[in-house]
């Protein structure tokens, strides 16, 4: 990633060395009604990464491409890899976390796996220096992993809300 970036080796590492990593499995039954539910709320998630296993091949994950939400149709024996907010703060706005919901079926139950790969909360985050320059400068603050996650937490799931929270704005 640091390659394809242009920034010095290991300037990121410092970041996410000793990451963490966290799991969830996620159960949704059939509903009769599925206009009336939802899933799980729009949201990006907070973390570096997300590694998403669609388990039973049922569609429900949709991700919102130009104001539209979009279904990611489950290919058999593959993952979904998700940019999540750390990544889109330590890249600058480079790499973009995106906002995406899960929906519910009404004949089949739905499951998928989630592992959720975070940064220390001991970590500092903010735009990486090299990614930082007079034609861009950093497009977010600085802080504790530990103090975004309280953020992001202590909110509900509103689309990007938490990472909004973060800006500078110029």
């Amino acid at each position: 990633m640091e390659k394809a970036l242009k920034v010095e080796p290991n300037e990121m590492l410092k970041v996410l060395d000793d990451m963490v990593q966290s799991m969830r499995m996620n159960y949704y039954p059939p509903c009769p009604q599925p206009e009336n539910v939802i899933g799980l709320n729009p949201h990006s998630d907070s973390g570096v990464l997300t590694i998403l296993l669609q388990a039973n091949d049922i569609e429900g994950l949709q991700i919102r491409k130009d104001g539209q939400w979009i279904s990611i149709k489950p290919l058999t024996n593959t993952f979904v890899v998700n940019i999540g907010d750390v990544l889109e703060i330590i890249t600058n706005g480079i790499y973009r976390s995106i906002e995406h919901r899960a929906i519910v079926n009404s004949k089949k139950e739905r499951i998928s796996v989630a592992s959720f790969q975070n940064a220390n909360m001991s970590k500092v985050i903010g735009p990486t220096p090299g990614l930082v320059t007079d034609e861009r400068p950093a497009l977010f603050k600085t802080i504790t992993v530990e103090e975004y996650f309280k953020v992001f937490f202590s909110n509900e799931l509103k689309g990007k809300s938490c990472l909004d929270v973060m800006r500078i704005q110029n």
